[in-house]
């Protein structure tokens, strides 16, 4: 829980420096960018999940 809170902190952050700097947000579209994360974890959690039973 703690990671989570803190991978959360540091993106605001970000976000309110990017945004006092007037600069574009480093993400892909709010919905599209989550999904994108979320696959990107998904496939690590796969993969993990067949070396473990197949090898």
């Amino acid at each position: 829980m703690k990671e989570i809170f803190l991978s959360t902190l540091a993106g605001m952050i970000i976000g309110i420096i990017f945004k006092l700097f007037k600069l574009p947000l480093p993400a892909p579209p709010v919905l599209a960018g989550v999904f994108g994360v979320f696959g990107v974890y998904l496939g690590g959690v796969v993969i993990d999940w067949i070396y473990k039973t197949f090898f």
